[in-house]
């Protein structure tokens, strides 16, 4: 089992590698050197401060692929002096945990802490995250986490609450052409592609370091009489690239553009923008991704079928590709721009999230508890509760918030589209709960 390891030996040279992939061996020496990152590696970020401190605690990665978390774990190690051993949760088992647990212990008592990095942490199931607690606990390992997935659904509360969550950025325009421009300094030549071309192949990465510099490899390999315009790179790399304007709105200016037309109801400039992006050549599922995006953000349950809407279109478009799947597209654009608009849902997401983040350790009410064991039973869960189906009119009106907490407004649908019904409901509840109190 010793491939599925890599220690600190292995994983975290202090000299740059001369062969391998050209990610491989950009891949940064030291903490400064990530970009895209520094809200977190600065001197003010997260990671710049426990650096400065010399102390590491728990924390999870989470974000996008090809945007540094394996690289920051390495580099963490280093800068704190810890060992470092790194598995994939999709290839390890509790025997390969129960192993790197073992030699932690051992060199804990040699003196030397491990930093334990688990990438793709969520791919371990509920009992394999629980068993990693004790040994985060007694400081046997410093684990550093790595997802994909957001961790609030995808990780135990128990692991959460002994870790801190570091939010990773998909890497902008800037930061991606500054790792071409190091591959390009590592090379010591330019890539073979003309000013629009380089734009296109930036925007084609969509925030994916890794990608970025596996395209740019690719294009190191070969040798062209001319350099490549957008058009012959497509075809060159067989994947759709951006070709924009001689000025380089870019895609950013274009998908604000986008989706501000949504918003703003006007389906003759949504269209006109979506138009825009995919004849020059943007990545279909980016566009969609930032459809579904408008759908919940902007119309939500004014008309829940708008993110049906986009889902459809994705799905349309899997099956039916390029160009026949972009009226699917096109289609599920001009029915967010139609459709009526509310961001109740999205605001009070936030506000809900802020307030769970200030009582996240408030206990639910007992009544609503349930009670598996006698014990249970005896201390008071459960006691007290009404099944709201036997209650008259479905509706039992009791109290769902923590005894400390005053019950909090985070939703307040608008008079608009589905959602002036959903709030005719809700202010029924509120005054059958305030009627049924007074009795």
């Amino acid at each position: 089992m010793a491939d599925l390891f890599a220690t600190d030996e292995q994983t975290a040279p202090t000299e740059a590698p001369t062969t391998g992939p050209l990610a491989d061996r950009l891949r940064p020496r030291q903490l400064d050197q990530v970009v895209g990152q520094e809200h977190l590696t600065g001197p003010e970020g997260a990671i710049g401060r426990m650096v400065a401190a010399g102390k590491l605690s728990s924390i999870i990665l989470w974000g996008p692929p090809g945007t540094g978390k394996t690289t920051i774990a390495r580099l963490l190690a280093d800068a704190v002096g810890l060992r470092f051993v790194a598995i994939s949760a999709v290839f390890s088992g509790v025997a390969d945990l129960k192993k790197v647990f073992a030699e932690a212990r051992e060199y804990a008592r040699m003196g030397r802490k491990t930093l334990l990095f688990v990438d793709e942490i969520h791919r371990f199931n509920r009992a394999q995250q629980d068993g990693f607690l004790p040994y985060v606990e007694d400081g046997t390992v410093t684990l550093v986490g790595a997802t994909t997935e957001n961790p609030s659904f995808e990780l135990n509360a128990a692991l959460l609450s002994r870790a801190q969550v570091l939010i990773l950025q998909r890497l902008d325009h800037k930061a991606l052409c500054k790792l071409l421009d190091r591959g390009e300094e590592l090379e010591e030549r330019p890539l073979p592609l003309t000013p629009e071309a380089r734009d296109a192949l930036v925007a084609s990465a969509d925030g994916d370091g890794r990608f970025l510099l596996n395209q740019a490899e690719t294009l190191f390999s070969v040798t062209f009489e001319a350099p490549l315009t957008p058009a012959a790179l497509g075809d060159f790399l067989q994947r759709r690239v951006a070709v924009y304007d001689k000025d380089r709105e870019g895609h950013y200016n274009l998908i604000s553009a986008l989706h501000k037309s949504i918003r703003g109801s006007d389906p003759q400039a949504a269209l006109y923008y979506l138009a825009r992006m995919l004849t020059a050549g943007e990545e279909p599922l980016y566009v969609l991704r930032r459809l579904t995006r408008a759908a919940v953000e902007d119309i939500g349950l004014a008309d829940p079928q708008a993110l049906v809407q986009c889902i459809a279109a994705k799905d349309t478009y899997d099956f039916l590709g390029s160009p026949e799947g972009e009226l699917a597209i096109a289609q599920a654009c001009l029915y967010l721009a139609t459709a009526p608009k509310s961001n109740a849902a999205y605001a009070a997401q936030k506000a809900a999230w802020r307030s769970a983040k200030e009582t996240g350790s408030l206990m639910p009410p007992q009544n609503i508890l349930n009670a598996p064991t006698k014990l249970m039973k005896q201390i008071g869960y459960g006691k007290g509760y009404t099944y709201d189906h036997d209650a008259e009119g479905g509706f039992s009106g009791d109290n769902y918030w923590p005894d400390e907490m005053t019950p909090q407004t985070f939703y307040a649908p608008t008079d608009r589209g589905h959602e002036k019904r959903i709030a005719e409901r809700i202010a029924w509840w509120n005054e059958m709960r305030e009627k049924r109190r007074g009795d």
